[in-house]
């Protein structure tokens, strides 16, 4: 294989699980770093695989040849009867494998039956005509590479446990066949099933299952997303910059849900609906992305530049509520203008209550630029007219004076 220049060593599960079983049970963590740097340099020849061991010709950076070997104890015939029982009683594990496909959780299912497919600690024995007495190098370099032969076929795992793929596949054919030919004991008494209670009793008793542990405290602050600053350029078409950008609000964004999950009474709040697109890329851009990024989301959410920066003044006064105020005009029904103008009138004393002009859900006060906004939930907005553009002056109040004062004060 070509020397693997600017990407990872493996990709698949399967590669990957076998680099972090070799990484966690590695006693030197300096060779191991002069393994990837030999094996990234294209240093590891051919590999050949058999039961039990892997062997390699592996160049040093001086281009001296050295032969690396690592061994691995093979499954006993006893394993190998537990691990095709357990895949022969398991009916997706024996076609995905029968279709010549291994899938991630049969490791968990072996390790269940007690056969290990990974190498746990000081299952790869190294050898090495270095004659160093543990892994080198050149072993860490051969395991690097056995990577990226288990990226392309998983099954050179089972081969060094003892069975090669024929063999396997052969073997998993003849007991799946035996198993649905096998008649089903009709003669002997069934055991009557026991008997319990549902989900919702159990759950219900509070004697029947143990307490539950206490809610993890909240972390200090949001996670940081992984880097996207690779040896390797991005794909064609992937704005890294948009990516990192995205990353980083979901990491806020899950912060926050998970700070209002854990507050007193989230569980009697309502669940809100999900966001639309056009709310969302508001949202986002109220995070101050870049000039790119911002460009992107108001053509997602329909805005001009202008239009955005007012929806995103007015999500930072109040998320979704105060967008929706600003965009929506609607006409209250009579019991809400009702309640509306009784609002209205108790909230200044007889004289003092300025000149008003209703129009649907929104009440202007003559011969000035500022207006009253009514929510839909029966809070106040306070708006002010700048350059001809009706603009949110600050977040929402229960009473229609204290809307009013910061909207006046915005001046």
């Amino acid at each position: 294989m070509p020397p693997a220049h600017g990407r990872g060593f493996a990709q698949t599960w399967w590669g990957q699980a076998w680099l972090k079983a070799l990484e966690d049970t590695a006693l030197d963590l300096g060779q191991l770093k002069a393994g990837r740097r030999l094996a990234r340099a294209g240093a590891v020849g051919a590999v050949s695989v058999r039961p039990g061991r892997i062997t390699a010709v592996v160049q040093d950076r001086d281009g001296t040849p050295h032969r690396s070997d690592v061994l691995l104890q093979e499954l006993s015939p006893e394993e190998w009867d537990r691990f095709l029982g357990m895949a022969v009683e398991r009916a997706g594990h024996i076609a995905a494998l029968l279709d010549r496909d291994m899938p991630p959780h049969l490791v968990e299912d072996s390790a269940a039956a007690g056969v290990e497919l990974l190498p746990g600690i000081g299952d790869l024995e190294a050898e090495c005509d270095c004659e160093a007495w543990d892994h080198c190098g050149h072993t860490a370099a051969l395991c690097y590479q056995v990577a990226r032969l288990l990226d392309q076929d998983p099954f050179v795992l089972l081969l060094m446990r003892g069975r090669g793929e024929r063999e396997l596949l052969d073997e998993l054919h003849v007991r799946s066949l035996t198993r649905a030919d096998s008649p089903e004991p009709r003669d002997e008494p069934q055991e009557a099933a026991p008997e319990g209670v549902s989900a919702a009793e159990a759950y219900a008793d509070g004697t029947i299952l143990p307490p539950l542990p206490g809610l993890p405290a909240l972390p200090s602050e949001p996670g940081l997303p992984p880097t996207l600053d690779t040896e390797v350029g991005p794909a064609q078409g992937l704005d890294v910059e948009a990516v990192e950008f995205l990353a980083a609000q979901a990491a806020v964004e899950a912060y926050r849900l998970l700070a209002e999950a854990l507050a007193p009474g989230h569980d009697r709040l309502a669940v809100e609906d999900e966001l639309s697109v056009r709310e969302d890329a508001v949202r986002l851009a109220a995070a101050d992305p870049g000039p790119a990024v911002e460009a992107r989301l108001a053509a997602a959410s329909e805005h001009s530049r202008d239009g955005l920066a007012l929806a995103v003044r007015a999500w930072r006064y109040g998320g979704r509520a105060a967008l929706r105020v600003l965009e929506e005009e609607w006409v209250p029904e009579e019991d809400v203008l009702a309640r509306a103008r009784a609002a209205l009138s108790a909230a200044w004393d007889d004289g003092e209550r300025p000149e008003l002009r209703a129009a649907r859900n929104r009440w202007t006060v003559v011969g000035s630029d500022v207006q009253l906004r009514h929510g839909r939930d029966g809070r106040w907005w306070p708006y002010r007219k700048e350059r001809g553009r009706w603009t949110p002056a600050g977040p929402a109040a229960h009473d229609p004076a204290t809307a009013l004062a910061v909207a006046s004060g915005s001046e």
